[in-house]
């Protein structure tokens, strides 16, 4: 686990939520709010005018991709990108370290997201501009995290409750899913938080996640069964199995029918929680994974998550590139037109 990084701020890449203390956790969510109006399109804003990201992901994505491209041009910025290993020069044998430089020559800000763990700091290593990690592997996922946490207290506040003495299942692939390892580690800043965890054999919370959170005086219980850990929960994260990092840990058997489906959640007698998942969402049938059915359940914040991820992957921007508010709202006007959707 990453432990040793700078606080995130000016000039600073992102690589970790252990950059983070309770304190400019709060800073970066008030940004968050304050750009709200310019991330929902009822304001025009262009503080990063001739800025340039470039967003480089060597693994599938849809969400985190277009959520950060988004943030960035939200701004006033240009975005520059690549997908995928076969389009770039890496697929001659050009190293981590060249292709960091070199691109990061071109650009204000990278965003990279890479299979192997620890890569991303290898780009940042080699780079000349802040690098903002959009995934690791196995390893972290920050910004998701942050949204994650972001999204989570404003529910939990909705209900006259706080992210402090909440009690948070997460269910799923602990082993692979980096956005449980990152959520853990971010939740860990504030106090009193019990985590309930279930998972299929073999695809436990790795051992240093766990001890990372205990550490801090908060609470890990591993439960049984999926209706054992969602009892008495206020917010439910569910995770799909990251297959494409499996070997052998679980056979078919264990990944067959719903990982959490409207019927447990009526058996926990928890039909009112908060429902997370940090998406895709795999729906083919016995994917296991979280069942459609609770899609009209009145905790569903799935979409909720990916609406503040563009919130605060501008207030992301705006912190490494060292743009304050002020500026914000100087470059920022009324919109001139709006988009209806007509039945």
């Amino acid at each position: 686990m990453t432990t040793d990084l700078p606080l995130f701020e000016q000039g600073r890449h992102l690589l970790s939520v252990s950059q983070f203390d309770r304190e400019n956790l709060r800073t970066l969510f008030d940004l968050a709010d304050a750009v709200d109006p310019i991330a929902k399109r009822e304001a025009v804003c262009t503080v990063l005018d001739g800025a340039m990201l470039c967003s480089l992901f060597f693994e599938p994505s849809t969400r985190t991709r277009l959520s950060f491209e988004s943030a960035f041009q939200r701004l006033g910025g240009e975005v520059t990108t690549t997908t995928g290993f076969t389009f770039s020069s890496m697929a001659k044998g050009e190293s981590i370290a060249d292709t960091s430089r070199v691109v990061s020559g071109y650009s204000d800000v990278l965003v990279v997201r890479h299979p192997d763990e620890g890569s991303v700091a290898r780009f940042a290593a080699a780079a000349m501009v802040p690098v903002i990690n959009a995934g690791d592997g196995a390893g972290e996922h920050p910004s998701q995290a942050l949204l994650d946490v972001y999204t989570l207290g404003k529910e939990l506040a909705a209900r006259g409750k706080e992210v402090d003495g909440c009690r948070i299942a997460i269910l799923g692939d602990l082993k692979y899913g980096r956005t449980v390892h990152s959520l853990m580690k971010l939740m860990s800043l504030h106090d009193d938080v019990t985590f309930t965890l279930f998972s299929p054999p073999g695809l436990r919370l790795p051992l240093e996640v766990e001890q990372y959170v205990t550490a801090r005086r908060h609470t890990v219980q591993v439960m049984d069964t999926v209706v054992d850990a969602v009892r008495g929960a206020d917010v439910i994260y569910a995770t799909r199995v990251q297959r494409e990092r499996m070997t052998d840990e679980m056979s078919q058997a264990d990944a067959r029918g719903d990982l959490l489906n409207w019927s447990m959640l009526a058996e926990a007698d928890n039909l009112g929680a908060i429902l997370m998942h940090p998406l895709p969402r795999d729906s083919r049938p016995d994917a296991y994974d979280l069942s459609g059915d609770v899609d009209d359940l009145p905790g569903l914040a799935i979409f909720h998550q990916t609406d503040n991820g563009v919130n605060v992957r501008m207030a992301i921007f705006l912190t490494a590139l060292g743009v304050s508010l002020e500026a914000v709202r100087l470059t920022s006007k009324q919109r001139p037109w709006k988009a209806t959707l007509r039945p």
